[in-house]
């Protein structure tokens, strides 16, 4: 809950069952996730799971499984459980090389890399121009004013002021509550292409809180336009993601080689598409 909090992310396309592309690589590779099995196909290794009773999802197949090795859940013909699984990946199969284990401890995910408010911190410290304009309404409307100009990016929170406050729990709803979202407090952070500072008149017609005005390599409408792209010209993606701070699209894979990131990055340029894989290579 702490640090910078996007506000404006731009639209997670994401997979179940999508076949990976072939490549051969039969490396071992490590992973923690569901295995399902049901009347329509074997174990699988899942990377999405439909939140029903029973789970759905769909993936790579996973050879030399055994349920009946393994503590598990079942329900109407449908077996699955969490597990951390390493094996042999030839492209299109997961073989185990060492029996499964119940999965790792998972964390909370990390917040979107990126820089916090990078402007200079005014004398005094972040405060509002204008109390009277330093409202919720007010930044909601300033948001969906800087979404409409010329070069948006992307717009997210700056609530660092919470690492400050003794006894803040970022994991108490009531804390959160009591403390989070404070627009007297937070820096509305804004990207833009092109000149940023450009913008602020407009901005602050309409928002007096503490505000930060940051340069984007691309467009809000630029980095939705490649995601799609690639989602649609790409074979084995799982997910995908775009970060207007970054101005990168983040695409999620089963397996990430040397040479298909080359491949990607002579496609659509260096550093521009980044892969994201599901599967580890298992370090000797």
């Amino acid at each position: 809950m702490r640090g910078i909090w996007s506000v404006a992310a731009l639209v997670t396309l994401a997979a179940c069952g999508t076949a990976p592309a072939v490549t051969a690589h039969p490396e071992r590779y490590q992973a923690d996730g569901t295995v399902l099995s049901d009347a329509r196909h074997g174990p699988q290794l899942c990377s999405f799971v439909a939140q029903s009773l029973p789970p759905q999802c769909g993936g790579p197949d996973i050879l030399g499984w055994d349920w009946n090795a393994v503590e598990h859940s079942a329900r109407g013909g449908v077996r699955w459980g969490e597990y951390h699984v390493v094996g042999a990946w030839d492209g299109t199969r997961l073989t185990l090389t060492e029996p499964p284990r119940a999965a790792e401890r998972r964390d909370a995910p990390p917040e979107r890399s990126g820089p916090t408010t990078r402007c200079p911190e005014p004398a005094g410290g972040w405060r509002p121009v204008d109390p009277a304009k330093a409202t919720s309404r007010a930044m909601e409307a300033a948001i969906e004013k800087a979404r409409k100009l010329p070069g948006y990016a992307e717009a997210a929170l700056d609530q660092s002021y919470l690492e400050e406050i003794e006894g803040y729990q970022p994991d108490d709803v009531r804390s959160v509550e009591r403390y989070a979202n404070d627009p007297k407090r937070l820096v509305l952070n804004l990207w833009f292409t092109g000149d940023a500072t450009a913008r602020e008149v407009e901005i602050r017609e309409i928002w007096g809180g503490a505000l930060c005005l940051n340069s984007a390599q691309r467009t809000e409408a630029e980095l939705r336009a490649l995601q799609e792209r690639v989602w649609k010209e790409m074979k084995g993606v799982q997910s995908a993601s775009a970060d207007g701070r970054t101005g990168q699209v983040t695409i999620g894979v089963w397996v990430v080689t040397p040479e298909l990131q080359r491949e990607v990055d002579e496609k659509y340029g260096k550093g521009v598409v980044v892969l994201e894989g599901f599967l580890k290579p298992v370090v000797s």
